[in-house]
Parts: C-alpha cells; structure tokens; sequence
C-alpha cells in the first residue's frame, strides 16, 4: 500500500500475528501467561544483544538472557525484592565486565541496559497477571499501548503537520501524538466500562493517559536506539515485519508503571478504578 499509509499492511499482518497469542496467554492465567513472558523476555534479551553487536551462545550476550530469565524465575517465587536485586546487580556487572574487555561501536552499557530494559518490563508483566485483578488489568494495559499506537499512527498520517522529533522518528507528528493520547483515553474508558464499571471516570483516563504517554515514549526510545544502533528492525524474526522490539516498544516502558500502579492500589484492585 502506498501513499499516505506505506506501512499499514505491516502493522496488520504483525497485529494478527502478534494478538491472537497475546490475548490467549492473558486470557488462560496466571501460569500460561508466565510461560508466555518467558519465552518473550528470551527473544527480546537475544534481539537487544544482537542490536549491540553481542551474541547470546557466549559471554558477555549470553549474560544478558541468563539475568532476565533468573530475575524472573525469581519473581515466579515470589521474592521480588531478590529479582529486583539481581537486575540492579547485573546490569552494574554486566557494565563493568563488558565495558573495558570488549572494544566495540556499541559501549558495553547498551548491552548492560537492557537487564533493566526488558527485565523490569518482564517482572511487571508477571506480577499483574499474577494478582486477583490481573486479568482486567494486563488486558486494559495492552488495549491501552495497542489504542496508543494505532491512534498515533492513524491521526498522523490523516493529519500530519509538525514532526514531534524529527532527529529520531521523522514520521512522526504532533497530531499523531495528541491523537494516541485522545484514543487511549476513549479506550481506557470504554474497557474500564466493558470490564467493570467507570465508578472513577477522571482517575481511569489519568491512568490511561499516563500509561499511553509512556508507550509513546518508549516508541520513540526504539526509535532512537535503532538510529543509534544504524538498523531499521531489531530483527528478522516476524519475517518481513521486523522483531518483537519493534512491536513491543510501547508494553516495556509502559508495564513497570501500570506494575507499580497495582502495587500502590493493593492486590485485587482494578488499576483504573
């Protein structure tokens, strides 16, 4: 397809691709859904390894899956502190070693951020499903990120104007950004409705403003990266589509926040209210 929307037959086929095997994990529990992120933050520590100039069959890359996997095993058992613990500890070690020992266009700290980077999403995405609301509430912060995506992008390209940042994503816009704002809002509350009810109206479209601001942030992050790193996909995994970084940029920065969100609330609580 060509003209104003070049790249929406991509954004479908990963859509289809990527939703139904999103929303089934969710939707069977807690212990699928674990399963499921496993898998994810392996192929996501191999894509970020790679993006660095680092394989993960040897050390240093092979750190990286290694510390994400362990934190996550960790916070399967409950001892979050610990799985906390260890991404702190490893992405300070991971640095420290790779660093010095590895003269590379990519410094070792790139390849040390993403313990944090995907760790920290990975350990959030858990703890949700893992609590009495989490079904409710992984489902509102995926349909949250999906509306912030596909309004930005929808209110872009209809409307265009201004570039948000230019230097990082040139197809990028102000109106496409103000349009994944007023998309996740209108999601945000027709889920809340759909799921429940809407007793805190103006908290559920804070939350879903917060959490689709930090989606968009961590598109733009991608986007950044992928400059930095001079790629165009952080990989070939979904064949002509990209990688899984592409397509959850906005979920990794998003998650931590809707995490601690449900932390604050206390277990069981329904994160918009």
């Amino acid at each position: 397809m060509t003209g104003r929307w070049p790249d929406l037959r991509k954004r479908v086929l990963s859509a289809a691709l990527l939703l139904p095997a999103a929303i089934l994990g969710i939707w069977l529990g807690a212990e699928a859904w674990t399963a499921l992120m496993a898998a994810a933050v392996a192929l996501l520590a191999w894509e970020w390894a790679r993006l660095c100039g680092f394989s993960t069959q040897r050390l240093p890359g092979l750190a990286l899956p290694v510390l994400v996997l362990g934190a996550g095993v960790l916070g399967v058992g409950g001892a979050w502190w610990a799985a906390l613990a260890v991404l702190a500890a490893g992405f300070l070690g991971l640095w420290v070693v790779a660093e010095p020992r590895f003269g590379r266009a990519v410094p070792g700290f790139w390849l040390a951020f993403g313990v944090p980077y995907i760790g920290l999403a990975g350990l959030a995405l858990i703890h949700l499903r893992g609590d009495a609301a989490g079904l409710g509430n992984v489902l509102f912060l995926f349909l949250v990120v999906w509306a912030s995506d596909i309004g930005a992008y929808v209110a872009g390209r209809w409307l265009g104007g201004p570039k948000l940042a230019p230097a990082i994503s040139p197809n990028k816009t102000w109106s496409g950004a103000a349009g994944g704002l007023v998309s996740v809002m209108a999601v945000g509350l027709l889920s809340a409705y759909v799921m429940g009810s809407v007793a805190a109206p103006l908290r559920t479209v804070l939350v879903a403003a917060i959490l689709g601001l930090l989606a968009q942030v961590g598109d733009l992050f991608e986007s950044w990266i992928k400059r930095r790193f001079n790629v165009k996909d952080s990989s070939a995994l979904i064949p002509g589509h990209g990688g899984l970084l592409d397509r959850l940029d906005g979920v990794l920065t998003a998650a931590p926040a809707a995490a601690l969100l449900g932390v604050l609330l206390g277990p069981g609580e329904a994160l918009w209210g």
